[in-house]
């Protein structure tokens, strides 16, 4: 099965972004995609954390699930939405959601991320749960490509990446980070952590990052990845917009899961 990890460097203008999602949806499936994975916060990268709120939609309605639904449905593909802001009860917070949508347009799972980022150099800071409510439930969803046995997708965003328990109970045959980590943090950690996680769950990592200089002044890393489960890295778009195409290959999979029957050997 052909996935991609979509790579943007959004901006503060919802419609622009939306556009250039599109677009890259549109690219991952002339390539053959099956699936694709748009970063955290493609919808809006905004001048302060608080523009979240602005966006916030509710559930099943709203322009950002609209594009995603009609976009999987018309080009046929597995969207995953990155995160968009969903609203919670609380008006001055809302959760940062990831929709799976399928390629009859429908909402097949939703994942609240569940780690909240909080970050301060002295330089640079950041405090995710200031306008952000945590998610609690992992998720996981089935895939089945169009050839093939069916496929468990674990869920994680970001910041999750650095919790190991959490993939644990997703146990997934292939691992999705939409991400915006900060140039900073990314630099010293973004490929080691990813590929971690693919090796200790013997697992594919598919990970879209924003990656570059927004609008707002913040830079991020990118270098979206995708990653086999023996750890090795089959594709990256380092900076700027693009899209990353890999196959998972489940031959694969299983050969690296059978040769080396870590998961099995497994006592806590």
């Amino acid at each position: 099965m052909k996935m991609a990890a979509l790579q943007m460097v959004s901006g503060t203008d919802l419609s622009a972004n939306l556009a250039t999602a599109r677009r890259l949806l549109e690219q991952a499936a002339h390539l053959g995609a099956e699936l694709a994975v748009l970063p955290e916060y493609f919808c809006l990268m905004g001048q302060r954390d608080a523009d979240k709120l602005t966006l916030a939609e509710q559930p099943g309605h709203g322009p950002i699930q609209a594009m995603l639904g009609q976009a999987a449905r018309e080009l046929g593909l597995w969207v995953v939405g990155g995160t968009l802001p969903i609203a919670t009860p609380d008006p001055a917070r809302v959760a940062n959601t990831t929709l799976v949508f399928n390629p009859a347009g429908e909402c097949a799972a939703r994942y609240d991320k569940i780690h909240l980022f909080r970050f301060d150099n002295g330089r640079e800071r950041y405090d995710e749960a200031a306008v952000l409510v945590r998610g609690h439930e992992p998720v996981s969803f089935t895939l089945t490509p169009r050839e093939g046995n069916p496929i468990r997708v674990g869920l994680s965003v970001c910041y999750d990446l650095r919790f190991p328990e959490l993939y644990r109970l997703l146990a997934a045959d292939l691992i999705l980070v939409p991400a915006a980590f900060t140039h900073t943090t990314g630099q010293a950690h973004w490929e080691v952590l990813l590929r971690a996680r693919a090796i200790e769950n013997q697992a594919y990592v598919l990970a879209s990052a924003q990656g570059g200089e927004h609008s707002n002044g913040r830079r991020t890393w990118g270098h979206s990845l995708a990653i086999d489960p023996w750890g090795q890295v089959l594709a990256c778009q380092a900076h700027g917009e693009g899209v990353v195409l890999a196959t998972l290959d489940t031959a694969l999979l299983q050969q690296v899961r059978s040769n080396l029957p870590a998961l099995q050997h497994r006592v806590f």
